[in-house]
């Protein structure tokens, strides 16, 4: 599974026809985009998760000519994720994942939570390749921790689910 990053935000927009057209060009199978926020399931077909992040951001800036960076992940790990989140679900609040391709970088924004953001308002919580991250609704750009994971430095590396969207990826 290939959860992009930034796409159908910022002036980026991939549509899901041609989302799956570059995987299915690069040779992937059973290719199924889910909902319009760069979610892609696929089979890799016993291929080195390293050679498959490679190639798909090299087909994604050919195909849509921008920076592409994917979190690869598999739906064993996604149902692990959803299955582990550390918070209760109430309807005023807005419960996301952050999954990460960089142990250090999810590291360095667990530290950054545990020192620089407000309890009462947002709680992070690590996990197995993920951040747990949840909010008041309507203000996932506002708090400390929005905030700073949106630095252009942790955009190679990062991508943000809301739980729901996972759920229906599963």
């Amino acid at each position: 599974m290939a959860l992009l990053r930034g796409v159908n935000v910022g002036g980026i927009t991939v549509k899901s026809v041609p989302l799956a057209e570059v995987f299915v060009g690069l040779g992937y199978s059973s290719v199924r985009t889910v909902l319009a926020s760069g979610n892609v399931v696929f089979d890799a077909d016993g291929r080195e998760p390293a050679t498959v992040k490679s190639e798909i951001e090299r087909g994604l800036e050919r195909a849509f000519g921008y920076d592409a960076w994917i979190v690869l992940t598999t739906q064993r790990h996604v149902r692990d994720v959803v299955d582990a989140f550390p918070f209760p679900e109430v309807d005023d609040r807005q419960p996301y994942v952050v999954f990460g391709s960089d142990t250090a970088v999810l590291d360095e924004l667990a530290a950054f939570s545990e020192t620089e953001t407000d309890p009462a308002i947002e709680r992070i919580a690590r996990g197995d390749g993920v951040l747990y991250w949840d909010l008041p609704r309507g203000s996932s750009t506002d708090t400390a921790f929005a905030k700073r994971s949106a630095r252009n430095r942790y955009r190679s590396s990062t991508t943000t689910r809301n739980l729901r969207t996972l759920r229906k990826l599963l």
